[in-house]
């Protein structure tokens, strides 16, 4: 079996597509890397943060549903998503800046012997930074290079995954047997898992949790996680492992910029399989990533009616000189 290399991309809900590129671009400095729609809901906008690039496990992509509630925070969620940072000193940068640009966070604070920043954005949607410092496995990406933040301190990917269960035994068993990852820290109600070549780009920190109340989707609430694979040819190897577990999956759904598999792996939690390529590159220059709508072929014979659907968002970088600061 081909193990999972770790996570591609998490997807979250906001309020304002408008806000969120403002955050990301300007707070963040992650570099947008496609504006298109959600595919199975094309009135919605879906952006896609990621690093210079969009490589795979750098990216946080974000739906605005029209006119959606906000969502709360409980159990059963994926309810953070962690940046990984270089260095333990990136972490002291990331506190000014924060300061400076009044969001809210917490402190660099340690767990699993790692450096951590957790903070919030304008939906209570929750993050956390990590640092690399001492971190062997999967490789990160590269800061965008031409962002408003310093390379040395800027996010180069995704780190542990944050999740939040009530029944922690099934969730453990499903974690292990069917998705092969391994527990290897335990911190009170905190228990920290990998898979593959590990490190904070493949792993998931599950937190034990009886006491909050059921978590509830909207604006500021994960929609979802993907966990990276090869190819169609290993998608298709765990599409037919989740059937045999027993698991409902969505089977093979091409997403253009990758091929994808879904299923909801525990109450709350939807879990998607996602390929490393194609990529973002193709239909964009490297230059101007993510400037243009940018549709897939089955959806660009609607383009005109898509485009009087979704409000026009100026992502023009390209021609910005940001300082670094």
């Amino acid at each position: 079996m081909n193990h999972l290399k770790g996570m591609h991309h998490v997807t979250a809900i906001t309020s304002s597509a408008e806000k969120n590129y403002e955050f990301f671009t300007y707070v963040l400095g992650m570099r947008l890397v496609k504006k298109t729609v959600n595919q199975d809901d094309i009135q919605t906008y879906h952006l896609f943060f990621a690093d210079d690039t969009g490589s795979p496990g750098t990216d946080m992509t974000f739906f605005d549903f029209p006119g959606i509630p906000k969502g709360s925070h409980g159990t059963n969620e994926i309810y953070k998503t962690a940046f990984r940072v270089q260095t333990d000193t990136s972490l002291e940068y990331w506190v000014k800046r924060f300061d400076r640009l009044n969001v809210k966070h917490s402190g660099i604070k340690q767990q699993f012997g790692k450096q951590t920043l957790s903070f919030v954005d304008f939906d209570d949607q929750q993050y956390q930074l990590v640092s690399d410092e001492n971190n062997k496995g999967v490789a990160s990406g590269t800061p965008w290079q031409k962002g408003p933040i310093p390379l040395e301190y800027a996010i180069t990917g995704l780190g542990p995954l944050h999740v939040r269960v009530a029944q922690f035994d099934y969730f453990k068993e499903m974690l292990e047997k069917v998705l092969l990852f391994k527990e290897i820290d335990q911190e009170e109600s905190f228990h920290l898992f990998e898979v593959g070549e590990g490190g904070n780009g493949a792993q998931i920190i599950v937190e034990h949790n009886t006491v909050l109340p059921q978590a509830r989707q909207g604006y500021g609430t994960v929609h979802h996680a993907a966990l990276r694979v090869e190819d169609k040819a290993v998608l298709e190897e765990w599409d037919n492992r989740m059937r045999g577990f027993g698991f409902q999956t969505s089977g093979f759904v091409d997403r253009y910029f990758f091929g994808s598999l879904y299923a909801r792996v525990a109450p709350g939690i939807l879990f998607e399989f996602a390929t490393d390529g194609p990529g973002f590159m193709g239909d964009e220059p490297y230059e101007t990533l993510g400037e243009k709508l940018s549709l897939p072929p089955f959806l660009e014979p609607k383009r005109e009616q898509i485009e009087q659907l979704v409000r026009p968002i100026d992502t023009v970088r390209s021609t910005i000189d940001f300082v670094k600061e």
